[in-house]
């Protein structure tokens, strides 16, 4: 399931697609933390297999011709990602640290509502130009959490140290959200092939096309993921009830959006929130 969504993530499909989801969230990520973004360290507090970070990382430390005018103007130094979670995937995470030096992991489960104050600490005292901010990032994440844990990983991040956090989704409660996740499916008998060679693993054919598990339970994931998908406005409200103080709470700024990127229902579905 895990690498099922995370090749939905990173997949690109010339013709089809302008470019991958992933690559929809680098340049988000780009366009709203400017002119600040490498003043920011990335951590991913569900991170899960890796999901779609490490190609996020790719696109945004090795940009397009287009963009690195813009790279060379306000680059001091890598953008630095870390990969976390409650159930941690060492195995998985190693393999994408030892592929870009701009990856990192922590080894020990970390709850995004009880971030350790020491874990903070270490990485905003990174970097080569002072301390870093740190941005959290919810990728495909966030509606799994019902509302009481939302509102405590939004308290612990405007408490505890976080100068912004993403929530980036590839689905909604509208009829292209639902619609949507039957790419999951389609997509998974087109591409079977691939990743049963890729992955080594026949067993993949088989519940495909002979017993169609594994479309099936991602399209039906896919729209239970789509009911449990908050609005912006909802988001937002969630931050401004999480108990934290509203002095504090005032201070961050909530963005939002959607971005096409297959059409007509392929969309990153996102909310970015900064400290100002």
């Amino acid at each position: 399931m895990q690498a099922a969504l995370t090749a939905a993530w990173t997949t690109h499909i010339p013709l089809l697609q302008a470019s991958s989801p992933a690559q929809v969230v680098a340049t988000l990520l780009r366009t709203h933390l400017r002119p600040n973004l490498h003043s920011h360290i990335f951590i991913d507090f569900c991170a899960g297999a890796g999901g779609p970070t490490p190609s996020i990382e790719r696109h945004l430390n090795n940009p397009t011709v287009t963009q690195q005018k813009e790279k060379d103007e306000e680059q001091k130094e890598p953008l630095q990602f870390v990969l976390t979670d409650l159930h941690p995937h060492t195995d998985l995470w190693s393999q994408a640290a030892a592929q870009s030096p701009n990856i990192s992991y922590v080894a020990d489960p970390v709850d995004a509502a009880h971030v350790p104050r020491e874990l903070v600490a270490k990485y905003t005292k990174q970097g080569e130009g002072g301390e870093k901010k740190v941005f959290r990032l919810f990728n495909l994440a966030f509606h799994h959490f019902d509302d009481g844990l939302a509102r405590r990983i939004l308290r612990d991040t405007v408490e505890g140290g976080g100068d912004g956090f993403g929530i980036f989704e590839l689905q909604d409660r509208g009829v292209a959200g639902f619609l949507a996740c039957c790419l999951f499916g389609i997509g998974t008998l087109i591409m079977a092939p691939y990743y049963a060679v890729l992955w080594g693993s026949p067993l993949a054919l088989f519940f495909t096309y002979v017993v169609p598990v594994l479309p099936a339970v991602l399209v039906f994931d896919g729209w239970m993921s789509c009911l449990r998908t908050r609005t912006p406005d909802e988001v937002e409200a969630l931050l401004r009830t999480c108990g934290a103080g509203e002095a504090e709470i005032a201070k961050w700024e909530v963005k939002s959006g959607s971005e096409m990127f297959m059409w007509p229902v392929g969309s990153v579905n996102w909310v970015i929130c900064v400290k100002r």
